[in-house]
Order: C-alpha cells, then structure tokens, then sequence
C-alpha cells in the first residue's frame, strides 16, 4: 500500500504542467533599491546685471492682502511678468511690511524665473513698516529691458526729495525738470494720508508708476520723501551729468546717456561701525568688477540704515569710495529691517562700466 502511493505521488509530480515545476523552484525576486531623488536647488540672484539705458523700463506690481508672503510674493511676480509683456526682467527691490521672512523675495524669484527657464535677476529687500493696504505683505518694483529703445536720450534718476504731505510735488518737480518720470516712490512717515499725497503727484505724474511705504512702524509726523527715475526729453551730449549737487553729500539728478549701465544687487553690512561699513564697500567693489565698473564709477546710491549710528558712519566714509565733487543721486532713510539679523546696513548702486 505504500509502495502504491510513493509511486502515485512520483507520477503526480511527473504530469504536473512545467510552469509549476519552475515556480516551485523560482525564488522571489528582490525588490529593486529606490533611488532617492535630489532636487537641484534654484541657483542664487546674480550680484550684478548689466543693461542699456535707453532700452529699460520700470514697473510696480500692484498690492494685495491675498493670502500670507509667499503667495503675495507670487502673485507681485506674476503681475510684474504680465506689465512687462515679455521684456526681460533685470532687476527686482522689493519691500516687506510685517514679520515674514524676508529671504523669501529672493528665493521665490529664483524658482520662479528658473521655472519659467528666464535669467534671474537681481534682487534687493526691505523691511518698512507698513504698506497702503490692511494685509498686503509686498510690494515689488522691477526694471525690464525692452526688444526696441523706450528712452532714446537715456535716463535720469532722481534722488530722494525730502518734502511734507502738504506740498510732496515742490521739491521733485524741482529736481525733475527735462523728465519725464517713469516710476516713483515715496517714503512716508505715516500713511494716514496717502491717498492725498497720491493725488497730488498722480495730478502732475499721471503716466509714472507709483509706490508708498512707510518707513518704519515708530515715525510720526508728515515727513514725505520721493524718489524718481525716468526718461531723459533732450539729448545731454555726454555720458553722465550732475545737477543739483551737494558736494560730499548727494546730487539732486544724475543723467545718463544711452549706453550700459551695471545695476548691483543689495549688499549688506554687519555692524554700524566705520570699518563694517568699508567692509561692505569691499565686497560691493569685488562684486562689480566683473562687469568692469569700480566705485569711483557709482552714479546712483540707494542706502538703507537701519540705525542713525549707521547712518552717520556711512556718511563719514562712503565718499572715500566715490567722488565727493560729482556725488551719486542718493536716497538714504533709516529703514525697518533687513534679511539678516545681523545686518545693520545695506546698499544697492548702479555704476557705469568703463
């Protein structure tokens, strides 16, 4: 009986279809390893860029309370995109009002303009205290260059014009003569009376983008300054001139001729004593030699202190860099904030390449 059903079991296995017999004898297969995949981080904003003037034009994205910094970051981006209708944008300064991280403007615009496989600009940030609208977070203003030339007689850019809420015209009208303003920016005191203030330069400025900030969340008082850029009516005759200078100080108007310009991002100084300032005009110099320009070539100074002892030490040692004689057009206002913490200072200039 054994016998019998050892030799059954022995044909059994004898007719059993020949894929059987293999997945018997098949071991499972192991699973493959996954492979992790690292995302390449979007490349840092460029130090410098280089542009012609007569070829550059100027937007301001408009304010929204839309969601928290970074999707009003986008959006200002996108609305930048479509007021450029395509021209390429080259530089971004953007302010911030609140307590959100000011590194994401730079770090949104490198993933963004990558994404769009478009050369980042330069960017540099702000913190003021308060922006024209309850919950908007950002504001961004850009310069594109554009396919055709926009200002053929070049451009002039327009220092800050200290003034009052009751008269904020006065004084850039002065500086502005022979201009036609593309785009300017005011920094108030306080913003309870904005809207008169834009009236008022809106009236004289209809065709010139505007933007309001508040300087920082503890001024008071009617305290208005605006600055300026815009396109050059007569032709000058000359790469550069001057007006309204104030020696060792600044120049009221700098006019530029058609040509190239180099437009820097923001450096930042790490302390408000003399020598972190030198420190700071160090590394500026370092960063526009590329583009062949050097400080004695700065025609435009935007300066942001964040302390009047920061203040005062840029101005005993900024014009060991620059000539005292032909002074930048130069805005300098104690601001909120900066992207580090350690910061105490910063600067963004535009100089001419030799």
């Amino acid at each position: 009986m054994q016998a019998r059903l050892a030799i059954c079991i022995a044909i059994g296995t004898l007719l059993l279809p020949s894929s059987a017999l293999a997945q018997k004898k098949k071991k499972p297969k192991k699973e493959p390893p996954e492979i992790t995949q690292v995302l390449e981080l979007p490349k840092d904003p460029p130090l410098t860029v280089v542009a012609d003037t007569e070829r550059l034009g100027f937007h301001i994205s408009p304010l929204s309370s839309k969601g928290l910094l970074s999707q009003q970051i986008k959006d200002a981006i996108k609305a930048l995109w479509t007021n450029a209708r395509g021209a390429q944008i080259v530089k971004i300064r953007g302010f911030v009002a609140g307590s959100g991280d000011m590194r994401r403007v730079p770090a949104i615009v490198s993933e963004m303009f990558t994404d769009k496989h478009q050369p980042i600009p330069a960017v540099s940030v702000v913190q003021v205290g308060s922006l024209p609208l309850d919950g908007a977070q950002v504001v961004l203003e850009a310069m594109s260059v554009n396919r055709k030339p926009v200002n053929p007689n070049g451009l002039a850019f327009i220092s800050g014009q200290a003034a009052t809420v009751a008269d904020p015209l006065t004084p850039l009208q002065a500086a502005m003569t022979g201009v036609e303003p593309k785009a300017i920016t005011c920094f108030m005191n306080m913003l309870d009376k904005v809207n008169d203030v834009r009236a008022k330069i809106a009236s004289a400025y209809p065709a010139a983008a505007m933007n309001f900030v508040q300087l920082r969340r503890d001024t008071l008082g009617d305290f208005v300054e605006c600055e300026a850029v815009g396109a050059v009516q007569q032709p000058i005759g000359k790469p550069v001139e001057y007006r309204g200078i104030k020696e060792n100080r600044y120049a009221d108007a700098v006019l530029l001729g058609p040509g190239k310009i180099v437009i820097s991002g923001m450096q930042m100084a790490f302390g408000s004593g003399e020598q972190d300032i030198r420190l700071a005009y160090g590394r500026l110099e370092k960063a526009i030699a590329p583009a062949s320009a050097k400080l004695a070539d700065i025609v435009v100074a935007r300066l942001y202190p964040l302390s009047t002892a920061a203040a005062e030490a840029v101005g005993k040692v900024r014009f060991e860099f620059s000539n005292g004689k032909q002074p930048p057009s130069t805005t300098m206002l104690v601001f909120e904030g900066l992207p580090s913490l350690d910061a105490a200072f910063a600067m963004e200039m535009i100089a001419l390449p030799r």
